[in-house]
């Protein structure tokens, strides 16, 4: 965490795999419940550790309901939940349609001047 304290900027983006491999295709949802429990465990330390300023997205690139017959992608909507200290309030973000949305938001953050062709950014609505 000291990395970041020393950076005006940065982005960490981290894929855990597992929930999707491990359980989602395995169709394992006692797996999936347990990888939860222990990643929820974690966000108390997560974010204690964040600034104002900073912003937490956890998503998943695409739907799997692990009590559905067969290892393909279902049809769930993807979710999408993010925190920033900076936001006492939260605020509902709506059916997101796709993942631009993510990328624009990102952009916007970062105050890149080059808007993506598609994809709405909803930063004022987390920071």
């Amino acid at each position: 965490m000291e990395l970041l304290k020393t950076r005006d900027k940065g982005f960490i983006f981290t894929n855990l795999v597992d929930f999707d491999m491990m359980f989602g295709h395995r169709r394992d949802p006692k797996g999936y419940y347990g990888a939860l429990q222990r990643f929820d465990a974690l966000l108390p330390d997560i974010m204690g550790a964040m600034q104002d300023g900073d912003l937490l997205m956890l998503t998943a690139d695409h739907g799997n309901d692990p009590t559905f017959p067969g290892s393909d992608h279902t049809r769930e909507y993807v979710p999408i939940v993010c925190y920033s200290p900076s936001r006492k309030v939260g605020s509902e973000l709506g059916i997101r349609t796709s993942f631009a949305d993510v990328g624009e938001t990102l952009r916007d953050g970062f105050g890149l001047t080059q808007p993506l062709p598609v994809g709405q950014s909803f930063l004022s609505r987390v920071m």
